[in-house]
């Protein structure tokens, strides 16, 4: 089984595009994710692709005027509508096919902006473009707060993690609520496809990037994005991380098409969530009890999903 899965992933590395569209040179920080997710994303979406970007950590690392580590058609645009210019830019391209100002060729439209500016900020402009269905795909960087000005909590940070904004003392666990499961919120939309990802396992997220791309309809990526900085663990963990996220369950890798969900990553057994959570600063609060309540929340959630998995809904 492992040299057949081996095979195939040579088979996919293979096929995946040689060229960069997100150069060398930008500053992320060391052990950044979210600049490999973004790298990854845009080898898989190639040529014929044109980028809205909220303001976040992409937009600040990647372009220091007056330079720029973008090669595709790329737009800053404010913390809030990353969807909203996203569907315009969608919008605009088809009037100007149908006018025949540009030539009749299909061009995706691509909307980014991190956990901030995604699931908090930018929720009324991403929940409008998902409704109406525009001919994009919007994926959401997220790395678990604000960590471009200061790391504050956002709806995104998970329970128990300490923030600038919900710091961990002694009268506080740190963050109070659990994560916003924003890719369960785009299924509601009725989005024709959603999916989970990370910077950890890139044939998993590119495969999923190149089958959203070839969608005619509105799609949605939730990429966690590793912030070693944010996270407080040396950046030589980065991938580690991401995996562990996985591994543990804390992060399940899957698809939903037409509202049928399939794992994408499937360990033969959970590890335990004290794994993920020992190497990272933002936990190392947490005493053993509240170790547990994550636990047995990460086993709900993730019985929850397999339910879903195996049980799928009738084909209409």
């Amino acid at each position: 089984m492992k040299r057949k899965y081996l095979k195939g992933l040579v088979k996919n590395i293979k096929l995946a595009d040689k060229e960069e569209y997100f150069c060398a040179g930008h500053r992320a920080c060391q052990g950044c994710g979210e600049a490999l997710a973004v790298r990854l994303m845009c080898k898989a979406l190639g040529r014929d692709t044109v980028i809205a970007s909220s303001t976040g950590c992409i937009e600040i690392f990647s372009t220091p005027y007056p330079t720029t580590a973008w090669k595709l058609p790329w737009i800053h645009v404010a913390f809030p509508n990353a969807a909203a210019v996203g569907a315009g830019v969608e919008a605009g391209l088809k009037v100007l096919r149908r006018k025949g100002r540009i030539p009749d060729r299909y061009v995706k439209t691509v909307a980014i902006g991190g956990d901030g500016g995604t699931a908090d900020i930018g929720m009324q402009a991403l929940s409008g473009a998902m409704e109406r269905g525009h001919d994009m795909l919007y994926v959401c960087f997220d790395n678990e707060a604000y960590m471009n000005t200061g790391i504050q909590r956002s709806s995104a940070t998970p329970f128990g993690a300490s923030t600038t904004t919900a710091p961990a003392g002694k009268e506080s666990i740190g963050n109070k609520t659990w994560k916003k499961n924003l890719p369960e919120i785009m299924v509601a939309h009725n989005v024709s496809y959603v999916a989970t990802a990370t910077n950890s396992h890139p044939i998993d997220f590119m495969n999923k990037v190149k089958k959203a791309r070839e969608i005619k309809g509105t799609a949605y990526i939730h990429c966690l994005s590793v912030c070693p900085t944010g996270w407080r663990a040396a950046p030589e963990l980065c991938i580690e991380l991401g995996r562990l996220a996985v591994e543990t369950g804390v992060f399940p890798l899957y698809e939903v098409e037409n509202g049928r969900y399939r794992l994408t990553e499937m360990p033969e057994e959970l590890r335990p969530v004290e794994d993920y959570l020992k190497v990272q600063g933002r936990f190392r609060h947490l005493a053993a009890d509240q170790i547990k309540t994550i636990q047995d929340r990460v086993n709900l959630e993730y019985r929850k999903l397999m339910n879903k998995v195996e049980h799928p809904p009738p084909e209409l």
